[in-house]
């Protein structure tokens, strides 16, 4: 297979803004069809290529032997069943995060991945960004002595917007589904260690979605404080901190929209090392690692394992609530 053809399902802000113009732009990668019933959400789609074929069923989509591969930019709620779907209709899957509300809803995803032989991850594209695998090195090469906390926040405001879909409980809304898979999941891949337990969880709410969570986790040998909110003005960073040195990550999500990536190594009296990545798009190398995987140039870097390890902790955040 020398060029993956995609399809997508639903005209999301987020697939029209972000994973569109990646797919697009990825080599060997292209934007086949895409599936959506309102003709003015399909528009800047099909400016951007007017050979794009658009239909009005996600079905449409699955059933179509020119397609290779789906992106689902769907609700929450409906990730893991059109996941599900997807693979049985013998599509590889590249689902928007978070691709499950509830860690053991993925280990029926990985059976039916496995069965089928095909590729199925969740859409978690820092893991593609070089300054992550920078942050990764530094941390696991000692070059801040021994890791002893890590304080990761990521907040913004939509409070003016009720009917986002982040606002509301029947389509999976909440800061951690959507925004705490970046401040859990980031340490998981820089340490590659899983939480020991949850040591504190303060869950906002308001009419059943939470808007806010704070919660303090301990790993082995160091602690997370990880902050998510939706009703707090817009900020991110993560911060690493080591018994003889500090890594700061000023722009650790969305490179690019919310400022420019860089990373910073402390130690000591020296000099601070600082490395910078500009123009270099995460979501354009997540859709070439995933086409690498598919033709098993590579394994994927963000296995649904991995995705599973992620929702587990945000699962135990929500049981620690309790």
């Amino acid at each position: 297979m020398t060029e993956l053809r995609w399809g997508i399902l639903g005209a999301a802000k987020f697939a029209r803004e972000y994973m569109a113009p990646a797919l697009h732009a990825a080599t060997q990668s292209r934007l086949a069809v895409l599936a959506t019933s309102d003709p003015a959400k399909a528009a800047p789609f099909r400016a951007m290529d007017g050979a794009l074929r658009v239909v009005d069923r996600y079905e449409a989509v699955l059933a179509d032997p020119d397609i290779d591969a789906v992106y689902i930019p769907l609700p929450n709620s409906l990730h893991v069943d059109w996941t599900r779907r997807a693979l049985e209709a013998g599509k590889h899957v590249l689902c928007e995060k978070p691709i499950a509300l509830r860690a053991d809803e993925i280990d029926g995803l990985i059976a039916l991945r496995d069965q089928t032989g095909l590729v199925a991850a969740e859409a978690y594209m820092i893991v593609h960004h070089p300054q992550w695998h920078q942050v990764r090195d530094w941390v696991q090469s000692g070059a801040i002595g021994d890791l002893r906390r890590v304080s990761a926040t990521f907040t913004y405001d939509n409070s003016s917007d009720p009917g986002n879909i982040r606002n509301a409980v029947a389509t999976g809304g909440g800061s951690l589904p959507d925004i705490g898979v970046y401040t859990l999941g980031c340490v998981r891949f820089v340490t590659g260690q899983d939480p020991e337990r949850v040591l504190f969880a303060d869950i906002r709410r308001e009419s059943g979605v939470e808007v806010r969570a704070e919660a303090v986790v301990q790993f082995a040998g160091f602690t997370l404080t990880s902050l998510t909110s939706m009703r707090m003005l817009r900020y991110q960073s993560v911060t690493f901190q080591g018994t003889s040195g500090v890594i700061e990550v000023p722009v650790p999500f969305n490179p690019m929209g919310y400022g420019d990536a860089e990373v910073r190594l402390m130690r000591g009296a020296g000099p601070v090392e600082v490395f910078r990545y500009p123009g270099v798009d995460q979501y354009v190398r997540q859709v070439e690692a995933f086409g690498a995987a598919v033709r098993e140039e590579a394994a994927y870097p963000c296995p649904l394992e991995f995705s599973r390890g992620t929702q587990a902790l945000i699962d135990m955040i929500w049981a620690a609530e309790a």
